[in-house]
Formats: C-alpha cells, sequence, structure tokens
C-alpha cells in the first residue's frame, strides 16, 4: 500500500467501530490474561502500519517487523523506530529475545501459518506468550478475504492445532464479536449469494471501506466491546474473529 492508504487506514483506526473495538477487546483480554506486572519485551510482527504498537508499550518495551518496506517506513515516521523489514519466517532476533510476540490478523495471510508460530516460539523465553487474532470461519470467506489477500478462515478448534503443533500451551482461546454474529452472518451469506448469482468484475472495496454514520458507528462499538465483560471469564462459542493466548512451556 502506498502512504495515502496507510493514512486512511490510520484515521480509520481511530474512527471505525470494529478497528476500535478491536483493539479494546484484544487489550483488555491481554491485561486479565498475561501474568504479574513485570516490563515485557513485545515483538508485533506484521505491524503494518503500526496500530497495535502504542498498546503494546503499556507491557514494556515494544517493537515491530512487517515484509512491506512501505509500512515500516510509515512507522518509523509516526515515531516507531524499532520497526523492521523482515519475514515472520525470519525474524531477526536470537531464541528467548521476547517474552511476548503477537500476530494481530497476520497468519490468515500467510502460505505456512504453523511455520511462522514456530519461529515465534524460537524467539520467545521460556514462559512467554504468543496472541493470535484470525477471521472465523472458511464458510465466510467472501470477497473482503479476497481483497484483504486472505488464505484461509479458522474454526476454534483448527488454530488451537496450529498453535499447539508449533509447540505452544493454549491458554485461551475465544471467538469474539459473537453479539453481532446473529446480524453479520446473514448479511455475509446473501452477499455470498449475490456473488454467486451475479458475479460482477472484482470488487477492490472491504467492510472498511463503506463509511457507518456516527450514532450507529458508536452503538455497534458500545455493543462489541460490551463483550469484555464476559470473555474475561467465559470464551464465546461463535463469533466473526478468534483471539487465542498461549505460553510457551
Amino acid at each position: 500500500m502506498d502512504t495515502a492508504a496507510y493514512e486512511l487506514f490510520e484515521r480509520l483506526e481511530h474512527e471505525h467501530w470494529w478497528l476500535r473495538g478491536r483493539r479494546a477487546l484484544y487489550f483488555d483480554l491481554l491485561d486479565h490474561t498475561l501474568p504479574g506486572s513485570r516490563p515485557l519485551r513485545s515483538l508485533d510482527v506484521g505491524c503494518g502500519y503500526g496500530a497495535m504498537l502504542p498498546e503494546l508499550e503499556r507491557y514494556g518495551r515494544t517493537s515491530g517487523v512487517d515484509i512491506f518496506p512501505e509500512a515500516v517506513e510509515y512507522c518509523r515516521r509516526r515515531g516507531n523506530a524499532s520497526v523492521q523489514i523482515a519475514s515472520a519466517y525470519e525474524l531477526p532476533a536470537e531464541p528467548g529475545s521476547f517474552d511476548l510476540v503477537t500476530f494481530f490478523d497476520c497468519i490468515e495471510h500467510l502460505d505456512d501459518d504453523i511455520a511462522a508460530l514456530r519461529e515465534a516460539h524460537r524467539v520467545l523465553t521460556i514462559g512467554g506468550h504468543v496472541v493470535v487474532s484470525v477471521p472465523a470461519y472458511g464458510f465466510l470467506y467472501a470477497n473482503n478475504d479476497r481483497v484483504a489477500h486472505h488464505k484461509r478462515r479458522y474454526t476454534r478448534r483448527e488454530l488451537e492445532r496450529r498453535i499447539e503443533a508449533a509447540g505452544f500451551e493454549v491458554r485461551k482461546t475465544t471467538y469474539v464479536n459473537f453479539l453481532l454474529f446473529p446480524i453479520i452472518l446473514p448479511v455475509v451469506l446473501l452477499k455470498k449469494v449475490g456473488e454467486r448469482l451475479f458475479p460482477e468484475p472484482e470488487d477492490p472495496t472491504t467492510n472498511l471501506t463503506h463509511p457507518v454514520p456516527g450514532p450507529l458507528n458508536e452503538l455497534l462499538f458500545a455493543v462489541f466491546t460490551s463483550e469484555r465483560y464476559l470473555l474475561r471469564r467465559f470464551s464465546a462459542p461463535f463469533g466473526h474473529s478468534i483471539l487465542a493466548i498461549a505460553a510457551k512451556p
């Protein structure tokens, strides 16, 4: 993406209900799951334009990697000097360099998600944690996923198996965005039916492209983030995304 695209996403990060809600919900769960209060050394893999880096700084020293030079340059212009160009398969770190590695909506873009998780396992210290968020349910794969270059969507058990195959012990996995899922599900399925019945040239837009009216945007944000009160103690049985937290034993 060019600079204009990153600037658009940075603006949406502070406005759009899903981006704001995702950030608030994920870090609330991390606050209640990560052990202790000592400073952590964290690495955000596939950090993009750096949306999650300021939030990670609450735990200690933070750095990021992304495969796209434009993303790294944009992060550095925003003041994130500790971001480097690197592949998720070859992280620029020695074994045991980090206490926390995050993949926020990253591994669904990769051909070999288990290899990336194993590389995270390598650079984590004993007892360190990996955090993974992904889109849920393969049957919901639609134009939005194609535009975003997603390789796949996951069920909770599929994600757990991949994390365990990389050598981690799962601490928590839950679907998220479950309160709005009964509304999201029929909308996505109807759009998929429309794509089948009335095929059109490739649509470059995504769910984030279309503006949401202010009052509705705030209502959706409030509903989405209210899930945190339940997810602190329970795991949701369904939802539009999945969040997993696992430890290196």
